[in-house]
C-alpha cells in the first residue's frame, strides 16, 4: 500500500509544479513530440515507471492550437501486486500555456476514475464530468468557479518549464495555484539553489527545489521532498527523492526523447 501511495504522489509532485507567473517567459523549453521516462525506485527495488508523452501531433479544441501531454505511470515487478495504471492528461493551448481540457483514467486495484474537466477561462469556470467505471456513460457532471489563468495537474509543469528560473534566489518561495479533484489547490516550493546531478542519461547541473508538505504519516523529517530540474534550455525533471517514514524513494529519468533542444 505505501508505494501505492507513494507512486500516485510522485506522479502528481511532477504535475503539480505549476508556474508562479512573475517568472513566465516564452516556451522555449518544449514541443510537441518529447516523451521522458523516469523508473521510481523503493529500497533496492524497480517500484514503478512514469512517462510524460507530448503527442507529435498539435490538435485542436476551441479554435485553439494545443499540445496533447499524457502522463502515465504504473507499478512494476513485485509490486504489481499493489497495481496501478494510470493517465492523466491535458490539452495545452501553445500560445498561452492555460488548459483547455484534462483528463484522467485511473485503474488503482479494483478501482476505477474516469474524468474529463473542460476550462473555460473566459467565463471562470471548471466543467467536470464524471464517467462509469468502464468510461461509456457520463455519470456526474458539475461546475466550480476558478481563478484566472488556472492550471491542471499536469499542465502546471509544463507551464513551469517556461519560467526564467535564472531569477528565483535561494531561499525564495514560488506559489502555484491549479485545479484538481474539484478543488483549487495550493502549492508552495521552495528554491535550495543549483546542484550537479549524474543520472543515466549524463550529468546536468541542475535548480534545486523542496516543496512544502502538509504534516502526514508517509514522509519523513522536515521538507522530506526534494526536486531537481535542469538548468538548461530544456528544463526537464531528472530526479525526486522522498524520505519515508520506512525507508526513501527515488525517481530518477531513464530517457529522454525528442527534447526541443540538444
Amino acid at each position: 500500500m505505501q508505494i501505492r501511495l507513494t507512486l500516485l504522489f510522485f506522479i502528481s509532485l511532477i504535475m503539480l509544479m505549476g508556474a508562479d507567473t512573475k517568472h513566465l517567459a516564452r516556451n522555449e523549453a518544449f514541443s510537441h513530440g518529447e516523451e521522458l521516462t523516469f523508473k521510481v525506485k523503493y529500497l533496492f527495488f524497480n517500484a514503478a515507471e512514469a512517462k510524460m508523452v507530448t503527442s507529435p501531433e498539435i490538435q485542436q479544441i476551441n479554435n485553439r492550437p494545443a499540445y496533447k501531454i499524457d502522463v502515465y505511470g504504473k507499478t512494476l515487478s513485485i509490486f504489481k501486486i499493489f497495481k496501478v495504471k494510470d493517465n492523466w492528461g491535458t490539452l495545452l493551448d501553445t500560445a498561452k500555456l492555460i488548459p483547455h481540457r484534462s483528463y484522467r483514467h485511473i485503474e488503482e486495484g479494483n478501482y476505477r476514475k474516469h474524468e474529463i474537466v473542460d476550462f473555460d477561462h473566459m467565463g471562470k469556470k471548471a466543467n467536470v464530468r464524471l464517467f462509469d467505471r468502464e468510461n461509456r456513460n457520463v455519470v456526474e457532471t458539475q461546475s466550480y468557479e476558478i481563478p484566472p489563468n488556472v492550471q491542471d495537474m499536469v499542465s502546471g509543469f509544463y507551464q513551469l518549464r517556461t519560467m526564467d528560473l535564472t531569477r528565483v534566489k535561494p531561499g525564495e518561495t514560488i506559489n502555484i495555484k491549479g485545479f484538481f479533484d474539484k478543488e483549487i489547490y495550493n502549492l508552495k516550493l521552495i528554491y535550495e539553489g543549483k546542484e550537479k546531478v549524474d543520472t543515466r542519461i549524463g550529468s546536468y547541473e541542475t535548480f534545486k527545489f523542496s516543496p512544502i508538505m502538509p504534516n502526514n504519516k508517509l514522509f519523513s523529517g522536515d521538507n522530506p521532498i526534494k526536486v531537481w530540474i535542469t538548468d538548461d534550455k530544456n528544463k526537464i525533471p531528472v530526479k525526486i527523492k522522498a524520505n519515508l517514514v520506512v525507508g526513501a524513494l527515488d525517481m530518477e529519468i531513464t530517457e529522454a526523447r525528442g527534447l526541443r533542444n540538444n
